[in-house]
C-alpha cells in the first residue's frame, strides 16, 4: 500500500528505505546531468538534448518524465504550433542541487585517488 494511512499520520511506501528509493531514481546515468543542465534556466527539449550530448531522444524523454513524476522538474506545454514545451526545476529540484554539487566536488577532488586505487588493485590481482 502506498500513501497516507487513515489510521494514523504515518506513511507507508512501496520502497521502505528512503535512501534507496531516492537514489534508485536519481542515481541513473542521466538524471543528474538533466538536473544540472536545468540549474541556470528553463530549457526546451532540444536544448537539453544538445547540451547533454550523448543521450538519445527516448532516454531524455524517459528521464524527464521520471524527474517530473518525482517532483524535481516542471513541464509546461504552450498551446501553439508547433507545440512548445519548457522544462524547469521545481523547488524540490533546486534543493537537490546543493548536495549534488557537494557530490560532484568530492568526485572531482578524489577521482585521481580512485583511479590510482583501481590500477593498484588490477595490478595486484591481475585484472585488466
Amino acid at each position: 500500500m502506498t500513501g497516507k494511512s487513515e489510521k494514523d499520520d504515518t506513511f507507508s511506501f512501496e520502497q521502505p528505505c528512503p535512501i534507496r528509493d531516492v537514489l534508485d531514481r536519481i542515481g541513473d546515468q542521466w538524471s543528474l546531468l538533466v538536473l544540472e543542465s536545468l540549474e541556470a534556466e528553463t530549457k526546451r527539449f532540444n536544448q537539453l538534448l544538445h547540451e547533454i550530448g550523448d543521450i538519445s531522444k527516448q532516454m531524455l524523454s524517459k528521464t524527464l518524465r521520471q524527474l517530473e513524476q518525482d517532483g524535481y522538474v516542471n513541464r509546461t506545454v504552450y498551446p501553439q504550433v508547433p507545440p512548445r514545451v519548457d522544462y524547469e526545476l521545481t523547488e524540490l529540484g533546486r534543493s537537490f542541487l546543493a548536495p549534488l554539487k557537494t557530490l560532484v566536488g568530492w568526485a572531482d577532488t578524489n577521482h585521481r585517488a580512485i583511479v590510482d586505487a583501481r590500477q593498484k588493485y588490477d595490478a595486484r590481482t591481475g585484472t585488466l
